[in-house]
């Protein structure tokens, strides 16, 4: 406890900390500290309100503010409740959700996405934004894969890196969720998964590593759920042994509001901050409880008595004064900026590029203007706000245009006609709604104006209601809900010339899609929705979104949902990952199930041809990059953009792999009849599987094949090399 009073007596004499600035970050964080009293310290590493923490006001050191929202900045929270505080100043631009984002295949967009939301969380005075996410898309129920990145590790690590490095470059620290295995949200908060080690390095790890090493992000989010008996949030093999210590992350992992469980693992096993533990039941009828949190007066007692060491609370201390720095005691960094319309300009853009264009039989789309007099728009989602609910990426959008406003800002008014066709009924989001029990005269009233429509835009899919693409509950079906599915089939009986346009962050299953020639898998596209479907569906925007998960023809033929409840949802206690490392498209390849959309899927309105795919030789070295190329032509009549993707195949591997995966991928954009040279660099040691016995990564001597396609099953060509 000497230390402890010597600490006392300097910080009595202490001055505010804005230091020389010719001092490193590192010689800052030792003369802070060294500044510092016991309680002090502890004051800085647990919340004082539901989203900020105290600083050290003694020495200078700000409050840190934290917002949800990968898509935006929320909304002002209550200082200690979850009601909205009311204020009239926080509306923000609504980005669209990271499924879109992972749906343009365009990391250069990525960035933009990154430095426009992180602009506005610096306006906003926010020194973190609490995203993105990046847990895998195991299976099509999770209700929070609308804010991650995808089925792929490869895609999500290569689309979150500049989206971190965007936000940083603001002074306002990114918050990469949730680490680690958070896959679903039925029973997230107690349910214990069970995985394989190599499907957790080759799966779900690889985007949260890629965020941390070339990222260089600056907070990482623990998960809510346990991970072989232990919660993430405490977990000394995923905290201490692979992000601090193989990962060599320096920055501070913050629990999940409320998913801290326990003082001690706490203190030992890699957490650095605590926020709001009053969700999980500790301190929830105890308003401004901050100082009984598990890292507040039990952790002090626990310091004080030497039950625990005092350096684990100075690694603590630590990483949230290197946070500070980064953030909010960086006098350079911008002011930043707030809804502008460069923001809504960026918004769209990634609207546009992210909307996957899944069957288009006989060009039903583009539609031209003036081609239709009738236009029948059916279906809420043409009309319902998706910026609200969800969870906690719920925003308050300056503006939203919806569908049917940019299809009338194209067509004209007098060309589009509107019919709900269907309800989710009232919600305290939408409580102008018509309730359920209107249902079937929406339905009747939907029919007849399809009845006597030129053509059909059936505007469906999910929302963000209570068991759709939602937090902290998963959907309960693969269908679409509200009776949709029948209402598109009895369209079907009085009108074929139907389109469904699919508003989601997940797949559903589509039961009609032989008798539909044109489906469009659209996303939450945030402020500038409407804008952006319009010119889409009308051509002035040719789509070049692919898909970044596949979607099965029935839930069954999910790798995770095939093999029953122990390994989705669980029995109550836990989760067995089953299919191992063939999530997504690697378990429709090796099991032979076709995908009713496979991963990487999306047409155009254009022609591309694949030139012959060639490497400049046929052996490599284990330290060598392969070097692939091919060229690409745009043979129709618009410009366009093609993500070219290359996945790898191992011939004859010693353990199980996928039949391919994907090993690189890049957006080509040409003009019409344009050519161009699209080369690959990929080391190969990127081949490598993950060996549970020696615990590393090998490289086995073999014949890999690379495969080109425009999506994981529509392959061009192929070519094999050998690596020694």
């Amino acid at each position: 406890m000497m230390h402890c009073c010597a600490c006392i007596m300097v910080a009595q004499t202490s001055l505010p900390v804005y230091l020389d600035e010719t001092e490193s970050i590192e010689e800052r964080i030792g003369d802070i500290l060294s500044r510092m009293t016991l309680e002090e310290k502890v004051d800085m590493i647990h919340a004082q309100s539901k989203f900020s923490t105290k600083g050290c006001p003694r020495l200078g050191i700000p409050e840190l503010w934290m917002s949800d929202g990968p898509h935006g900045v929320r909304m002002e929270i209550a200082w200690d409740s979850w009601k909205h505080a009311g204020w009239t100043n926080d509306s923000c631009t609504a980005f669209p959700a990271l499924t879109c984002l992972a749906a343009t295949f365009n990391p250069e967009l990525a960035w933009k996405y990154g430095k426009a939301v992180g602009e506005e969380a610096r306006f906003r005075k926010k020194d973190v934004l609490l995203g993105p996410g990046v847990n895998i898309y195991r299976v099509p129920l999770n209700g929070r894969n609308f804010e991650y990145m995808g089925e792929d590790p490869y895609l999500a690590s290569r689309m979150v890196v500049p989206y971190i490095q965007g936000v940083q470059s603001n002074g306002v620290a990114a918050c990469l969720k949730h680490f680690a295995l958070n896959n679903q949200e039925s029973n997230r908060k107690q349910v214990n998964v069970e995985v394989s080690d190599r499907a957790l390095r080759e799966i779900y790890l690889p985007a949260f590593k890629a965020g941390v090493e070339e990222g260089k992000v600056w907070m990482v989010m623990g998960a809510y759920n346990k991970f072989r008996g232990k919660f993430c949030s405490h977990h000394e093999f995923l905290l201490q042994k692979i992000l601090k210590g193989e990962w060599q992350f320096d920055g501070v992992v913050v629990t999940d509001w409320g998913s801290a469980h326990d003082t001690r693992e706490a203190a030992l096993y890699g957490l650095d901050m605590e926020m709001g533990t009053g969700t999980d039941g500790l301190t929830k009828n105890t308003p401004l409880a901050y100082q009984d949190y598990y890292l507040a007066k039990p952790y002090l007692k626990m310091l004080r008595s030497g039950e625990l060491p005092l350096s684990s609370l100075d690694d603590k201390v630590k990483r949230v004064l290197r946070l500070c720095l980064r953030t909010n005691m960086d006098r350079r960094r911008p002011y930043g900026s707030l809804a502008t319309q460069e923001h809504a300009d960026i918004a769209r853009q990634i609207a546009e590029e992210g909307i996957v264009l899944l069957k288009n039989d006989n060009h039903f789309f583009p539609i031209k203007r003036g081609k239709y007099k009738k236009i029948a728009v059916i279906g809420q989602n043409a009309v319902r706000s998706l910026t609200v609910g969800g969870g906690s990426s719920e925003l308050k959008a300056k503006k939203e245009i919806f569908p049917l406003e940019g299809l009338m800002s194209i067509y004209g008014k007098k060309n589009i006609y509107f019919s709900m066709g269907y309800t989710s009924g009232p919600s305290k989001f939408h409580p102008q709604l018509p309730a359920v029990d209107k249902a079937d005269s929406l339905r009747y009233a939907a029919i007849a104006l399809a009845k006597d429509a030129d053509i059909v835009l059936f505007f469906g899919g999910l929302n963000k209601n209570y068991k759709q693409d939602c937090e902290g509950v998963d959907r309960t079906s693969y269908g679409l809900p509200y009776g949709q599915d029948q209402l598109i089939r009895e369209i079907l009986k009085v009108n074929k010339n139907v389109a469904v346009v699919l508003i989601s962050g997940n797949a559903v299953s589509m039961p009609w899609i032989d008798d539909i020639p044109a489906v469009v898998q659209s996303w939450y596209l945030g402020s500038e929705s409407g804008n952006a479907m319009g010119k889409v569906i009308a051509g002035d925007v040719n789509p070049s979104g692919k898909l970044p998960f596949s979607i099965p023809v029935r839930l069954e033929d999910n790798g995770a949902c095939s093999f029953g409840a122990s390994s989705y949802p669980g029995d109550g206690t836990n989760v067995y990952y089953k299919e191992d490392i063939l999530v997504g498209y690697r378990w429709h390849d090796t099991q032979k199930i076709p995908a009713l959309f496979p991963f990487g899927h999306g047409l155009s309105y254009t022609e591309f041809a694949y030139g012959e795919l060639k490497t400049d030789k046929k052996i490599y070295d284990k330290d060598e990059n392969i070097v692939l190329s091919l060229k690409l032509t745009n043979r129709g009549k618009c410009g366009g953009a093609e993500s070219v993707q290359i996945y790898a195949g191992q011939s004859h591997p010693s353990v199980l792999r996928p039949i391919k995966e994907l090993k690189a991928f890049k957006k080509v954009f040409l003009l019409p009849g344009e050519s161009k040279n699209v080369t690959f660099s990929i080391p190969a040691k990127e081949l490598a599987f993950y060996d549970e016995i020696s615990k590393m990564w090998i490289v086995e001597s073999d014949c890999f094949t690379f495969f080109c396609g425009a999506s994981s099953t529509d392959i061009h060509d192929t070519v094999s090399v050998n690596i020694r």
